[in-house]
């Protein structure tokens, strides 16, 4: 009997919708490799080798970047198109309200970091690298979807002839370099964490166009075809995330204004297909789950981005000074994406909880649940 299933709805959001369903997929028999005090050690080791080899390999400096933006600025990072994730957003009444500033709390540093690349006076071939934090306060809360987000927010100064596929190919494999190696690293400091219960990351990444995976399985929702290929290809990177498929469906919504995914590209099998941009993800083999670990992309240029503000019914946006910049070509040609610091140690330490890594708020209902079993989350 052949089950039918929303492909619409399966767009945005983690894919589990209420915590009977969440119960059901959280392990039973989970104990964890480290106590609290060395899953700290170990988080911490994780983060400065990883920051480290970051810089190391695609030429990038840690700075600084905003909690907070104004609203006017049109730099925060709306998530998707269709409107469903809002910042939050307050006013600060400033000198009794004669100089007020209109605030958001940033949902990730996306398009700050192209200001900041000509902040920082970057040249091409050189980036910079962020300890982000934001808030995302419309995810529904389970084992890898918080309210609070933390990730290496980054940025690369490029040009024009490396807007294609196989440099971005190029900065993937770098990037998934310093995954693996940030693992070995950890595991050298507490052996127990290399078991072949949960096998490490594979040390080569899969690399399919989300067309191909369309194909493979024509008739799922997008969350459940990565569910599926990353059971066969156990660390993937998928191209082309934002612009239609061959359903009429996106892989998944992407806002306008960072990614470009509107490019014509081909497919290794002469297809044509669309996108300079894409996601790496992972088998977890605790949660036996999709589990994302970064998002990344090479950035629209003026063409690109009125193109894919027309699609989205957004030309509104072009009165931003970001979105000026791009089309004035004050900004840098860039690329750029975000790894998510608390999904990474999560995975690595071979954790269930996304709760166990990072300090931020769960409802009862979640804590009772995991509690049961032998899920602690931190507050």
């Amino acid at each position: 009997m052949s089950e039918t299933y929303d492909k619409k709805a399966d767009l945005a959001g983690p894919g589990i919708g209420n915590y009977t369903e969440l119960e059901n997929i959280l392990p039973t028999d989970y104990s964890s490799f480290l106590n609290r005090r060395d899953t700290m050690t170990a988080l911490y080791a994780v983060k400065e080798y990883i920051e480290d080899n970051l810089a190391k390999e695609l030429n990038l400096q840690l700075v600084q970047c905003p909690l907070i933006v104004d609203i006017e600025s049109g730099v925060n990072d709306m998530l998707d198109r269709d409107g469903s994730r809002t910042p939050i957003q307050f006013h600060i009444s400033n000198d009794y309200d004669k100089n007020p500033v209109d605030a958001q709390v940033v949902q990730a540093a996306t398009k700050w970091k192209r200001v900041a690349l000509k902040q920082f006076g970057m040249g091409v071939g050189e980036g910079l690298n962020t300890d982000m934090r934001a808030v995302r306060k419309d995810y529904f809360l389970d084992h890898d979807h918080s309210a609070y987000v933390d990730q290496w927010d980054w940025e690369l100064v490029i040009t024009e002839d490396q807007r294609n596929l196989d440099f971005l190919t190029g900065v993937v494999k770098k990037i998934w370099k310093v995954l693996v190696g940030a693992e070995l690293h950890v595991q050298e400091m507490f052996p127990q964490l290399k078991t072949d219960k949960y096998p490490n990351m594979p040390e080569e990444l899969t690399f399919l166009h989300a067309e191909e995976i369309l194909e493979m399985y024509p008739d799922l929702p997008r969350k459940q075809r990565e569910t599926e290929v990353i059971q066969k290809y156990p660390a993937i990177f998928i191209y082309g995330v934002g612009y239609p498929l061959a359903d009429g469906l996106p892989h998944e919504m992407r806002a306008a204004d960072y990614d470009d995914w509107i490019t014509p590209t081909t497919s290794k099998d002469g297809k044509p297909t669309h996108g300079l941009n894409g996601d790496i993800l992972v088998w977890n083999h605790v949660t036996k789950r999709r589990h994302e670990l970064t998002s990344m992309g090479i950035r629209v240029n003026a063409e690109t981005l009125k193109q894919q503000l027309e699609m989205s019914g957004q030309l509104d946006f072009l009165e931003f000074p970001y979105h000026q910049g791009i089309i004035n070509g004050t900004l840098p040609l860039s690329i750029g994406g975000g790894i998510g610091q608390s999904r990474t140690y999560m995975y690595i330490l071979k954790k269930a909880h996304l709760g166990e890594v990072s300090v931020t708020v769960w409802p009862k209902i979640l804590k009772d649940i995991c509690a049961e079993k032998n899920i602690f989350v931190l507050e």
